[in-house]
């Protein structure tokens, strides 16, 4: 197994892409710590965990990802109950306001910001004294193809992800030589069940931007991760990997 004793935090882990990390991880012998703003969603990954892997150390420890106080607190309790922490997982985010520059609200550009920009440094801020105390490891952020490129009425958006890149690697510069590896994911339109809510006829334009010709797949995404969260990744540093169905390739 790629994480056979080693101990993980991911966020966002109620759902969606974060969930699937949580799993493969177990799958793969690490011990989780599964964390989401939402109780119920965040237990409910922990039992399929236990399902999908009898035996697995996993909990859950509720966080809201905009607050610098409640990353402290998870990484503390990630290390009180499963020792020394070897690998982070950013994931958590939120969509945000939809809305044309001129239109976009103060306030929405703040939430976007506050959860997929400033939550990924208060993680990162939280994590790394703790993963070089363990004597180094891995982080790896969930960034976006939108972290490369843009889309209208986004701006939010793509603003944080943009900036999840910027951090990742800039981060990943101070930390190389102390043995922290840092990484973004970049995925493209994932079939979640964020995605789940939009008409049909959304869902089918948004399948005709990727030339592989259908929506990527959580689990997809965090076979990425687990590689890169692996001592197999053991060079890998500093870099945006997209998983993308050929969407930045156009």
């Amino acid at each position: 197994m790629m994480l056979q004793e080693k101990n993980a935090i991911v966020t966002g882990a109620g759902s969606g892409i974060g969930r699937a990390i949580a799993i493969a991880f177990a799958r793969e012998g690490a011990h989780v710590i599964v964390s989401d703003i939402t109780e119920e969603s965040g237990i409910e990954t922990v039992q399929m965990i236990e399902q999908a892997t009898p035996g697995a150390r996993a909990a859950f420890v509720r966080a809201d990802a905009s607050k610098p106080e409640d990353h402290e607190a998870l990484v503390l309790s990630a290390v009180a109950r499963f020792g020394p922490l070897h690998i982070a997982v950013n994931n958590a985010g939120i969509g945000g306001e939809l809305n044309p520059v001129g239109d976009l609200s103060v306030a929405g550009w703040k939430a976007v910001i506050d959860v997929n920009l400033s939550g990924v440094f208060y993680a990162m801020h939280a994590q790394i004294p703790h993963l070089l105390t363990a004597g180094g490891g891995s982080i790896v952020n969930i960034a976006s193809i939108l972290g490369q490129v843009g889309t209208a009425g986004a701006a939010g958006y793509v603003a944080a992800k943009h900036g999840v890149v910027g951090l990742t690697r800039a981060a990943a510069l101070d930390y190389a030589s102390q043995g922290v590896r840092i990484n973004a994911v970049g995925p493209a339109y994932i079939d979640t069940p964020l995605l789940e809510a939009l008409p049909q006829e959304a869902r089918d334009a948004l399948v005709t931007l990727h030339p592989i010709g259908r929506l990527g797949r959580a689990e997809e995404v965090a076979e990425l991760v687990v590689w890169l969260s692996s001592d197999r990744a053991s060079f890998a540093t500093g870099a945006y990997y997209p998983l993308d169905g050929a969407y930045l390739a156009q």
